[in-house]
């Protein structure tokens, strides 16, 4: 009997441009390319910096921390490995210049715009993704 599971659809993390993101994340860090010149944060990442020009970049680690920007439940299931309902979250990282990532949370959370939001990594066979749910303290709170 085979097996009807199918496999998620995966990034590529070996990218120049988005290979230190999921490296990070395998280490279990967040983290974002900033121009080595003028320290701007170069979120989507990019060749050079728009704010000084500069072709020179690096990697830095931010809080594992941010705010819940915006969200949608995705009731309607366009992919197999993915059932629904999900909730997709854009969530605004601590200590960034306005940096927002996405995530994934199953089913249909209790959510409100502006609540704090923690990072956690999910292993999907060989790559690590960075996801996001409401932060502990609150979960504790309520």
């Amino acid at each position: 009997m085979t097996d009807l599971t199918p496999a998620p659809l995966l990034p590529v993390t070996d990218d120049v441009d988005t290979g230190g993101f999921f490296a990070a994340a395998a280490r279990g860090e967040l983290a974002i390319r900033v121009c080595s010149e003028c320290r701007t944060d170069l979120h989507l990442p990019r060749e050079n910096c728009p704010r000084c020009g500069a072709f020179s970049r690096e990697w830095r680690a931010v809080p594992r921390t941010g705010t819940l920007y915006s969200w949608t439940v995705v009731e309607h299931q366009v992919h197999p490995a993915f059932p629904v309902p999900y909730t997709v979250v854009l969530v605004e990282v601590d200590d960034t210049d306005g940096v927002r990532l996405l995530g994934r949370i199953d089913g249909r959370p209790d959510l409100e715009i502006g609540q704090a939001m923690e990072v956690w990594f999910q292993q999907v066979g060989d790559v690590t993704l960075p996801q996001w749910r409401p932060a502990a303290s609150q979960e504790e709170s309520a």
